[in-house]
């Protein structure tokens, strides 16, 4: 190893995928080597993590559409009823002022979950360009990303919360629309993505000496 950096990889090192012990793995025992602290089995790479983090952005973005077209609240107040959708929810409290709440649904709503996706793609693609850019300024976006993920709920929290304080009078109702179980579905399929993302893959193409990934 010439000149090359000292890796868990080179130094024959594996992470418990389960239980987080670090373990010795032997170069001949491929995906059979298993944890003796919990049992599991050990890999050097997550298996299939690009194509299962592909797989699922692909499902969050379908199901993104109809979260943000379709009704996330409806409201009916004396005999009138009145749908609202994530946009027309922030364009609603913007015009009666309250524009720190429509910049935290804003934010959490629609900001968030795109930018998730966003930035997994992102490094999905980098991995698979085998790029070399800032890795170090890779990994930490894709940490970013991972800790804001389950903040997207906040509008599904709104709802909840308004359909429990509303119920309690008599001359108006608040129920939760369909785009509630879409957006639902976006946040739980992004948070999925992102642990199954493997970050080490980024800095596989930039350790000098390895041409190739240890994604097995």
């Amino acid at each position: 190893m010439s000149g090359a950096a000292m890796t868990a990889a080179n130094a024959g090192l594996c992470t418990c995928h389960d239980c987080g012990l670090l373990s010795r793995v032997s170069p001949t025992a491929g995906g059979h080597a298993h944890c003796p602290r919990c049992g599991a089995v050990l890999h050097a790479r997550r298996p299939d993590s690009i194509a299962r983090t592909w797989a699922l952005l692909i499902a969050a973005l379908i199901c993104y559409v109809p979260a943000n077209l379709l009704p996330m609240m409806k409201t009916t107040s004396l005999g009138a009823t009145q749908a609202d959708t994530i946009m027309s929810g922030v364009l609603y409290f913007m015009h009666h002022g309250d524009w720190g709440i429509a910049l935290v649904i804003l934010t959490a709503s629609i900001v968030i979950p795109l930018a998730k996706i966003a930035a997994l793609m992102f490094l999905l693609l980098s991995v698979q360009f085998k790029s070399k850019w800032r890795p170090r300024d890779r990994t930490r976006l894709y940490r970013i990303t991972e800790l804001i993920g389950p903040y997207s709920m906040v509008d599904i929290y709104v709802v909840t919360i308004m359909v429990a304080l509303v119920q309690m009078q008599s001359l108006a109702s608040i129920q939760p629309g369909p785009a509630a179980v879409f957006f639902g579905a976006v946040v739980v399929i992004t948070i999925f993505a992102a642990m199954s993302f493997d970050p080490r893959l980024i800095w596989d193409a930039a350790e000098e000496g390895h041409g190739q990934s240890v994604e097995h």
